[in-house]
């Protein structure tokens, strides 16, 4: 996605599915996907104003399948131009969730040496799972202190992508490497401080994710520490 800030947007609908899976010929609606909740919002078809409340958006055969709560009546069929309106409270929140992710694996990987092996990130809460030998609290707490002050310096995230061939292996810092066959790469670009490969949605500055505070911290295995923030 170009502009992660789209709040509404114009679409027709190409497919329905069980009445109630909407495939449209472009979206702004973010899908579950890379451990990232997805958008809800409506569709409002435009012919009549009728709304229909989007609960779930995923990706399937690399399709963006947007599942609505049908009203009583006539539901949404191909050709039906509507509006999209996204939870705009909802993606903003996911967006600075996303970025202060990418903020505290910076942290753990350049000071660490440490790369993910899982997150999982919702409106109220996020977790990352870093490959980390030893349980030293005192380090988990020095890291989201560092990530913080990554925060407080208002640095600009930026975001483009590169040709495959020319990624620099420092963009994929996951611990099974990058599973995806493209042929370009999107980078999310904390401008002087630590690039990613990722398709998600991000604020513009760091400045935007607020306070990042630690929750908590588990052992899942061997080697595999679970780390648990908030944000405010």
């Amino acid at each position: 996605m170009a502009d992660c800030y789209i709040k509404e947007f114009e679409a027709v609908v190409e497919n329905v599915s069980d009445s109630k899976y909407v495939l449209l010929d472009q979206t702004a609606f973010f899908p579950k996907g890379g451990g990232v909740a997805w958008d809800t919002g409506k569709l409002v078809r435009i012919e009549d104003g009728v709304e229909f409340p989007v609960v779930y958006t995923s990706k399937f055969s690399g399709n963006i399948s947007h599942e609505v709560q049908n009203p009583v009546g006539n539901g949404l069929k191909k050709g039906d131009e509507v509006k999209g309106i996204l939870d705009w409270e909802r993606r903003y929140m996911l967006m600075r969730y996303h970025t202060a992710a990418h903020i505290v694996s910076g942290v753990f990987h350049n000071e660490g040496k440490m790369k993910i092996t899982g997150n999982e990130l919702d409106a109220e809460k996020g977790r990352i799972d870093f490959n980390m030998d030893d349980f030293d609290r005192e380090q988990i707490l020095k890291f989201i202190g560092r990530s913080n002050e990554i925060v407080r310096k208002d640095l600009p995230v930026k975001i483009y992508s590169v040709p495959r061939e020319q990624a620099d292996p420092i963009l994929f810092k996951l611990a099974m490497g990058f599973p995806h066959d493209v042929q370009e790469v999107r980078v999310v670009d904390i401008v002087g401080f630590d690039r990613q490969a990722d398709g998600g949605c991000h604020v513009k500055s760091t400045k935007e994710v607020g306070t990042i505070a630690f929750q908590k911290a588990e052992n899942k295995g061997k080697n595999n520490r679970r780390v648990y923030f908030t944000i405010s």
